[in-house]
């Protein structure tokens, strides 16, 4: 089967979070079991894809038009070459993505980006044409979501596409892409397409809206998140559009790549281990409070490890709520992560109130990254909700125990540690408060006490699999069925609803 991937980052050509990991594990996954795959991703200005990147970068199609209701934009399509089995193509438009970020500047979201994602959707298609049409279009959030509804809008009587069926992945519902009404004439959409039960919301154009309603399946990153993003409390206003094509929405939960997340191979922490082998985590523990300048550290004090994007989502509003009691514990907490200038300046100042306590770097780090999650004791991520979680899943796999509020991939993957039975992998909480994020934070340092006991759950989480093959299946199960939607003779999703709700 040939699979086109359309997203907007991915590891390790781009990142801001969780999506880029997915769309550089998964089609992997999926070429490994003998699948055709190609991704297409925007060129942004980091990297370049140059010889110290990619030997085999070199354009591939030199133009492709694509109308705006101003002017034309012409863009032209580079391949990065094969990796892995991969098929890399990068959509080149200078005006549009040679900035320093991807998606805005501390100050908000770039204010074209209904038009920077519109193009590259766009020169996806067209470029499918050239390079090779796929059977399906795998599309991840909102900045790809307009290609599901171009196949069954604009290019609905295009034969190149006639039996083309389309995937849509919601990574977080938080992010919709919403943008004025008359964005949909900038780029050259028919007025019919804002209707309540097509693309318009609450009087905006909302793009992942547009995906939900026309493309053939739905996907989400977990079974759990899956179900929730179906209630108005995680639903982001949606959720009736989705209870609506409640049997084409399924939950497949993210895989970890661990060809990089891994303990025994991992190039960037100081000591490799095992199940079999604890011994270089100590090594590893003290090389990580180093990395963070913690002057003459207890090696025997617990350490709580944060990698995180500092957002409101992330839960850091409960750690506000108890840092003061906290750091009467014995314990040290290292944190890294960049985003929300709320939380940076939360962090940053707690750190300085706690300065033998909590140790903080504000940044993107991928080598400390890994280092975090190899010289930690324990892993924090106490978020209002977690569409899947990776880190949780790195951290079993290093012997991390986590600890996590219950919702979404974060409920699916930890199971709660039971001192009796010794099973179980980590330690959850389900109200949203700060007394309860204390009192399991608390639970786990207790634990740590024992460290006979603690040994076993740590083995316990590094026994998991949570790699991509078993979801890669789970996807080409999803990539069939809606080849056979497409297979026969059918009005748009989009004509069959009877209430899609805003």
């Amino acid at each position: 089967m040939h699979i086109a991937f359309a997203a907007s980052e991915c590891v390790p050509y781009s990142k801001t979070g969780g999506l880029a990991d997915v769309v550089g594990a998964l089609p992997k996954a999926l070429a490994a079991a003998g699948h055709k795959i190609s991704v297409f991703l925007p060129r942004y200005r980091q990297p370049k894809l140059d010889h110290t990147k990619l030997n085999d970068a070199h354009t591939v199609i030199p133009s492709i038009t694509v109308p705006f209701d101003d002017h034309y934009r012409f863009c032209s399509i580079v391949s990065g070459g094969n990796h892995a089995g991969v098929q890399f193509h990068f959509v080149e438009y200078p005006p549009y993505f040679d900035r320093d970020t991807i998606y805005g500047t501390p100050a908000g979201d770039f204010p074209d980006n209904a038009e920077r994602f519109a193009l590259f959707c766009r020169a996806v298609l067209e470029a499918s044409k050239i390079l090779g049409v796929p059977q399906v279009f795998h599309c991840h959030d909102w900045q790809t979501a307009l290609i599901p509804v171009l196949l069954r809008t604009q290019y609905a009587e295009d034969p190149a596409f006639r039996e083309t069926a389309t995937v849509f992945t919601i990574h977080n519902m938080g992010y919709q892409g919403l943008f004025p009404p008359d964005t949909l004439p900038l780029l050259t959409l028919p007025w019919d397409l804002f209707t309540i039960l097509k693309l318009e919301y609450f009087g905006n154009v909302n793009f992942l809206k547009g995906a939900l309603v026309y493309a053939d399946f739905v996907t989400t990153v977990s079974r759990k998140y899956s179900q929730e993003i179906q209630t108005s409390e995680f639903g982001f206003g949606l959720d009736g559009v989705l209870r609506d094509r409640s049997s084409t929405v399924t939950g497949i939960l993210n895989g970890v790549d661990y060809e990089e997340w891994s303990p025994e191979t991992d190039k960037f922490i100081a000591a490799n281990y095992s199940s079999e082998d604890l011994s270089g985590k100590i090594t590893c523990k003290r090389d990580l409070l180093t990395s963070f300048g913690v002057t003459d550290p207890d090696i025997c004090l617990p350490v709580i490890g944060i990698v995180s994007r500092f957002a409101a989502q992330k839960g850091f509003d409960l750690l506000a709520q108890i840092v003061d009691r906290l750091a009467r514990e014995e314990m040290i907490v290292v944190v890294l992560g960049t985003g929300d200038k709320l939380y940076e300046a939360m962090f940053t100042r707690i750190s300085k109130q706690f300065p033998q306590k909590i140790a903080v770097r504000i940044a993107y780090d991928n080598a400390l990254a890994h280092k975090i999650e190899a010289g930690s004791d324990m892993f924090l991520m106490p978020s209002r909700y977690e569409p899947s979680g990776l880190n949780q899943m790195y951290s079993l796999k290093y012997g991390t125990v986590p600890i996590v509020r219950a919702t979404g991939g974060l409920d699916d993957t930890i199971e709660q540690w039971d001192p009796r039975t010794r099973k179980g992998t980590g330690f959850k909480f389900s109200e949203y408060s700060g007394e309860e994020l204390l009192l399991t934070i608390k639970q786990a340092l207790q634990a740590f006490k024992d460290q006979n006991s603690w040994q076993i759950l740590m083995r316990n989480g590094m026994s998991k699999d949570f790699s991509w093959n078993v979801s890669a299946k789970e996807y080409v199960r999803v990539y069939e069925r809606a080849r056979q939607v497409r297979a026969v003779p059918s009005v748009t999703v989009a004509d069959t609803l009877t209430f899609a709700g805003r």
